[in-house]
């Protein structure tokens, strides 16, 4: 219970320091949301980071599978099954 108290103590302590230095003008805050521009910017930065990292994910599964589809062709060549696939232009 003291851990807990003394945990709580030391929160509530950094919100009062950050808020000080808001009001101050110390620490940049635009919207006067009591939240820093900093962690606004930064969270801002991960959410655009993150929906970056999705399409590109999805971009890797559908290349995945397209390397599947053609390797499966390969084992077929081996065993001697025709050509699939597009076939070759005809030359005049």
């Amino acid at each position: 219970m003291k851990l807990f108290l003394f945990i709580l103590v030391v929160i509530l302590l950094g919100v009062g320091v950050i808020i000080y230095y808001i009001k101050k003008g110390k620490i940049a805050d635009r919207d006067g949301d009591l939240i820093p521009d900093v962690v606004e910017d930064t969270i801002e930065e991960v959410k655009e980071t993150a929906k970056e990292v999705k399409r590109r994910a999805k971009r890797v599964v559908e290349e995945t599978k397209d390397v599947i589809d053609e390797a499966k062709d390969i084992v077929d060549a081996v065993k001697g099954s025709k050509r699939k696939g597009r076939k070759p232009k005809n030359k005049k």
